[in-house]
């Protein structure tokens, strides 16, 4: 076997998956805590071509779990910091970089037949359920992310039906919007643990209550998503 850079992943995966990872094409919307992790694994995998999409720029409180956000990158757009970090890893890499805000009155605008998988690491409600329609409607392989927020334990995160979740309450959400929508199967990252209550903020946000987070539970998730993705692409079944 030829030694390269994803000899050690060959030596798991063999060359004949490599080379499939190598043409496919994967979108990833919402490059934060958990987006972030996620595009970083499939980089690391050699997924030859990746679409990222957010419309958000680095601030102070990303230092605490954002893999991209360093005091170098404050202010810059989370998707370019993750394109430049990608071409480190891979130059041959293919990596666009859009600054989206993904939501259901610009959802029209995104071809997500291209993509081999789309990944959901986007916080807000509509934009996960209007993503999770268009893929379920156009058999695009897809995986999204419940909260990851106001959690502690990493080891609770599993990978579900958004049908089998339980405790999760943006799972809840998820479940019944997605049934309303004729949506009978949606593939989920989601936490067994129940949310934590977070102290109150001083922080002015748009959001009703502003939750707390770690650096390691959604890294975790991230990195089980991307495995998720890896293993899809390649079709590997765990005996």
């Amino acid at each position: 076997m030829q030694t390269h850079w994803l000899s050690r992943t060959a030596l798991l995966i063999g060359e004949e998956s490599l080379q499939r990872l190598s043409t496919s094409k994967v979108a990833v919307f919402g490059i934060g805590g958990v987006g972030g992790y996620t595009v970083e694994a499939l980089a690391r995998s050699g997924v030859g071509s990746l679409d990222l999409y957010d419309n958000d720029t680095f601030c102070e409180t990303n230092l605490n779990r954002q893999l991209h956000a360093t005091h170098a990158t404050l202010g810059a757009y989370k998707v370019d910091a993750a394109k430049a970090r990608v071409l480190e890893i891979n130059p041959l890499a293919n990596v666009q970089a859009f600054r989206t805000f993904y939501l259901p009155e610009n959802a029209h605008e995104v071809d997500l037949t291209q993509y081999d998988c789309v990944v959901d690491a986007i916080d807000t409600i509509s934009g996960k359920i209007e993503l999770a329609r268009r893929c379920y409607e156009s058999s695009v392989p897809f995986i999204a992310c419940m909260a990851a927020g106001n959690k502690l334990d990493a080891a609770a995160l599993q990978v579900a039906d958004i049908y089998a979740t339980s405790v999760c309450p943006l799972a809840k959400v998820m479940r019944r919007e997605l049934r309303q929508r004729g949506v009978d199967s949606c593939k989920v990252v989601y936490s067994l643990e129940a949310p934590l209550t977070p102290a109150q903020s001083q922080e002015s946000t748009h959001r009703r209550a502003l939750p707390g987070s770690t650096a390691f539970v959604p890294a975790v998730a991230g990195l089980i998503i991307a495995g998720e993705v890896v293993k899809d692409l390649i079709s590997y079944k765990i005996s």
